[in-house]
């Protein structure tokens, strides 16, 4: 596997970070109402992302919006199951949330705003949705967050 210079990948990042920014943008906004409601701000180099812990609505777990990552709980450092493990369809080992959401920055920063439309055609939130299988590969493998790569 060949390793981009550091300019490269920067330039790279700093274009992904751009094409995601609309939808980065209502997450800016959710987030900054939750401070109002007890949450906290987290900019995170490795995550790119800025995360919003402690918000106070949503079902729990976290929430990506481009690089914006709405977590409820205080630390996206704890473990879960992953969607194929909790649907019944085989048993996975836990993974880290953290992992599991930086995958999503990483593809929203591939598609921007077509992340949204591309991930609610393929099922939203369930376990047959290629954007969460890769979320939850990469969790648990560190590669393979593309959602249209072969398991």
């Amino acid at each position: 596997m060949r390793v981009l210079p550091r300019w490269l990948l920067r330039a790279a990042q700093c274009l992904g970070i751009l094409w995601a920014s609309p939808v980065s943008m209502i997450g800016l906004v959710a987030g900054l109402a939750a401070l109002a409601g007890g949450a906290r701000l987290q900019l995170s180099r490795r995550d790119l992302a800025c995360i919003f812990h402690r918000v106070p609505w949503g079902p729990g777990g976290a929430l990506t919006l481009g690089n914006v990552i709405l977590d409820t709980g205080d630390d996206l450092g704890r473990s879960c199951n992953t969607y194929a493990h909790d649907a019944g369809h085989r048993h996975e080992p836990r993974i880290l949330l953290c992992d599991h959401e930086h995958a999503h920055v990483l593809q929203y920063m591939a598609l921007g705003v077509l992340f949204l439309p591309l991930y609610l055609l393929h099922g939203g939130v369930a376990a047959r949705n290629p954007f969460e299988r890769a979320a939850d590969r990469y969790a648990r493998t560190g590669r393979g967050w593309w959602p249209w790569q072969r398991d």
